[in-house]
């Protein structure tokens, strides 16, 4: 029981040292991932991955409790200060779950789903037809103006009249820009509908005030806990205190047994973090530099969804600048380089979704690391340079070797 991991398991324990060294020694731009702080790391590495409590704080079915009962509280009250919700529950395993549990709440299987198209930057529980959202209701999608790639609020108000939705999903995975939160609820509104706005990937920049809040807009929010907020890895959803007891007993027994409670942890101190002013100035960092990025690659001749960005991401279509170039050989040179980024499907995808006509690109995790625009600069020219000669050798050297010293200037743990 007291023997270290590399004793016990050195299989592990060397995959685990690997991704860590893999971590800093690459560049880190999947605009759905980031580096947490070493408090992070040392709540989620806790004795609490021993505890069940299934139920709620005060209301458990297992004696023993009191201490995780005050982390979970801890996390609640975090959470309610950072975005001014009514309810908020911490339980959800992943930004997924959080959202069964809202669709467990709020409608019965069989029951309409308006929601975002995936190609044309939705979630797949939001919907599709793989996910056991699409499986469970009926989903009908809308689209971004194939001209702006703006969502067409008047195009999605008549859309929702003809189909009569009973929940309208707002919220994204890529989709460059700011939803109109107020405007979304307002439509859900006329069709009598419920609307969930999922925030997954902006919880920080919705936390910090650098990006606009769907609470008060929406019915549900809900969210992951682990992108731009940088706290433990999983869900959470927010609701008006009408809801609270139907999305409390969606989560659990409904959907989730347990807490993860060294997750919970996790959230705990992830949420302490992003009330301080440090984190604020963190958030806006994050959305200057993907500003920056986004003003280089267009530079570059590169073509971006919506032309640019609001938020944590930029979406590159190459079908304009490279037709003959996909997304998964562009994710591949720039992985070859250090630069880790995801392929991604883009609005009116005619390829794979393992193949796709675009990347997409982040810049939470660097900004962690300590990149400001002048970094983001450069790497944005490496990206350019290896999306335009992909198989050149001296072109990627040259990249490859950029990428070290950047890596070297700006570790992620000390």
């Amino acid at each position: 029981m007291s023997n270290h991991l590399t004793e016990v398991d050195p299989a592990v324990a060397d995959a685990v040292d690997r991704e860590r060294e893999r971590q800093e020694s690459t560049l880190g731009m999947i605009a759905s991932e980031n580096h947490v702080s070493e408090a992070v790391l040392a709540a989620q590495g806790t004795a609490l991955t021993n505890k069940y409590a299934e139920g709620y704080p005060g209301a458990r079915y297992y004696g023993g409790c009191e201490h995780v009962d005050e982390v979970e509280r801890l996390a609640i009250e975090r959470a309610t200060e950072l975005w001014g919700a009514d309810h908020v529950n911490v339980q959800p395993h992943s930004g997924t779950q959080a959202n069964m549990g809202v669709y467990f709440a709020a409608i019965e299987p069989g029951d309409t789903i308006l929601s975002l198209d995936l190609t044309h930057g939705g979630h797949l529980s939001h919907g599709h037809h793989v996910n056991f959202s699409g499986q469970l209701y009926a989903v009908e999608q809308y689209e971004v103006d194939p001209e702006t790639g703006y969502v067409d609020y008047d195009a999605l108000a008549e859309q929702a009249r003809e189909v009569d939705p009973d929940l309208v999903v707002s919220g994204s995975s890529a989709y460059p820009r700011e939803f109109d939160w107020e405007r979304i609820g307002a439509i859900a509104d006329e069709v009598d509908a419920y609307h969930l706005a999922d925030i997954a990937h902006v919880t920080g920049l919705v936390a910090a005030g650098v990006h606009a809040s769907p609470v008060g807009h929406a019915d549900f929010v809900t969210g992951s806990t682990h992108k731009t907020i940088r706290a433990g890895r999983g869900g959470i959803i927010m609701c008006e205190e009408a809801y609270a007891d139907d999305v409390d007993s969606a989560v659990f027994p409904g959907s989730q047994g347990g807490p993860l409670l060294h997750n919970v942890a996790g959230k705990a101190v992830g949420f302490a973090e992003a009330l301080t002013p440090d984190f604020e100035a963190y958030a806006e960092r994050v959305v200057d530099n993907a500003s920056a990025l986004a003003d280089v690659l267009r530079e570059r001749g590169l073509s971006l969804v919506s032309d640019g960005t609001d938020k944590h991401l930029v979406l590159v279509d190459l079908r304009d600048s490279h037709p003959d170039l996909t997304g998964a050989d562009a994710e591949a040179a720039l992985s070859d380089v250090g630069i880790v980024v995801n392929k991604n499907t883009v609005p009116g995808e005619t390829r794979s979704p393992f193949v796709t006509s675009g990347v997409r690109i982040g810049t939470p995790a660097l900004t962690t690391r300590g990149f400001g625009p002048e970094e983001i600069e450069t790497v944005g020219h490496l990206v350019a340079d290896v999306i335009d000669a992909p198989d050149d050798g001296t072109t990627r050297d040259r990249a490859s070797d950029a990428v070290d010293d950047l890596c070297e200037s700006f570790p992620v743990y000390e």
